[in-house]
């Protein structure tokens, strides 16, 4: 039976779905609990585990204001997924071509698109949607600028990119073996910029208003100033831009796959969520903004996804819309320690041990990534039956990480 363990040390609760949280995390989720904005009460996922800014794993309604740091700095980080019409037989016995023809056609890590090849191409007309939006924004704030050299050119350049960290391209096989592509990103530099510019604004204006906080990073702005305002209007931005990042890199890896393999569609289930991000949702009768920082959407017959480590199994869900966990479950695994632990404590032996089977990146660059680095999948899918309903499970068998 799934676990729930409530703590009431806040000035609301704070709702758990696991036993399995560190101290830290819980002392984040506490502070968050204190502040007066927070309505209800703090839901923690089963992958909880201590974050910067706020807790990973936790849903935080507010009212009449938000909390830039809870949303982060990966703003609209998420997930997409696609089912093709393929089975397993129709892959290559090697998957090494197929993994490097993904890397070919989409930068990873800090690489991005050549800004030659970008101007005046469909890629460029495909981010021109965004532009206007933009402006408005860097017109009321131009210190965005001045926190990323090359801007201009650069947020263009990095749609159809996947980044570095945790975010990942997979194919995967489901129960029936049919074959799945999966990918995990964000919306890379620019989002990163404006959270980070954000959460700075938020911490001045706390200060210049004297509010006292039991943690810096809970500066929040409230609703009705000019910085909401245009808090909101950027994180919208960020959000889009994440969401068309991951259409275009899923369309460049398709495109990639497609020469190695025999003809195939996109058959069936298509997902696009983000799990680093904030929304307009009403519960409890209450019109509130839900913070979900490392959770996704679970509505009441939503699909989402739930990705497990490079080595393990990942989830295809569907969301019962439980009203505790503020219709939200899990986004992942779910980290057990900190990439600097990760790489104190394994070695790229064990990196081979544990991805055994899975064509991917096996050297020392990708050790703080390595599956004995996150929490059991299983278990935490355990853990939140009452959220979501599995309706396929996947199997791993490529990766790519940046």
């Amino acid at each position: 039976m799934p676990v729930q363990i409530t703590l009431n040390k806040g000035r609301v609760p704070v709702k758990v779905f696991t036993q399995d949280i560190e101290h830290d995390a819980i002392q984040q989720l506490l502070n968050v609990a204190q502040l007066p904005i927070v309505h209800g009460h703090v839901a923690a996922m089963p992958d909880v585990h201590h974050g910067i800014g706020a807790t990973v794993g936790s849903v935080i309604p507010t009212k009449q204001a938000i909390i830039p740091a809870a949303v982060g700095v990966d703003i609209g980080c998420g997930m997409n997924a696609v089912r093709l019409t393929l089975h397993a037989k129709d892959l290559p016995e090697s998957l090494s071509k197929l993994r490097s023809a993904v890397e070919a056609r989409v930068p990873v890590g800090f690489n991005q698109h050549d800004s030659d090849k970008v101007r005046g191409s469909s890629h460029a007309r495909q981010g021109r949607v965004l532009d206007d939006r933009l402006d408005k924004i860097v017109g009321k704030h131009p210190g965005v600028m001045k926190m990323q050299r090359r801007f201009a050119q650069t947020w263009v350049c990095q749609l159809g990119t996947l980044g570095g960290g945790n975010h990942f391209i997979e194919l995967c096989l489901d129960e029936e073996q049919r074959v799945w592509v999966m990918l995990h990103s964000g919306s890379r530099g620019i989002g990163n910029v404006f959270g980070r510019y954000f959460i700075e604004a938020a911490r001045k204006d706390m200060r210049r208003h004297q509010v006292n906080l039991p943690d810096r990073d809970l500066a929040y702005f409230s609703e009705g100033s000019d910085l909401f305002d245009d808090y909101v209007e950027a994180v919208d931005w960020a959000q889009d831009y994440a969401l068309l990042n991951r259409s275009m890199m899923m369309k460049l890896v398709l495109d990639a796959l497609a020469p190695h393999l025999p003809p195939f569609k996109i058959d069936g289930e298509a997902i696009n969520c983000h799990h680093n991000y904030v929304a307009v949702e009403h519960h409890f009768g209450e019109k509130l903004f839900i913070t979900r920082k490392g959770a996704i959407s679970a509505q009441a017959g939503q699909l989402g996804i739930i990705p497990g480590s490079m080595g393990a199994k990942s989830y295809i869900v569907r969301g019962k819309g439980n009203p505790e966990s503020f219709c939200s479950c899990s986004h992942g695994a779910g980290r057990r320690m900190s990439r600097t632990e990760a790489k104190r404590r394994f070695n790229r032996f064990d990196l081979a041990k544990q991805t055994e089977g899975v064509e991917c990146r096996k050297d020392g660059g990708v050790i703080d990534e390595i599956p004995g680095a996150y929490k059991d999948i299983d278990q935490v899918m355990a853990n939140q039956t009452d959220l979501v309903e599995v309706v396929h499970t996947l199997k791993q068998v490529m990766c790519i990480k940046g």
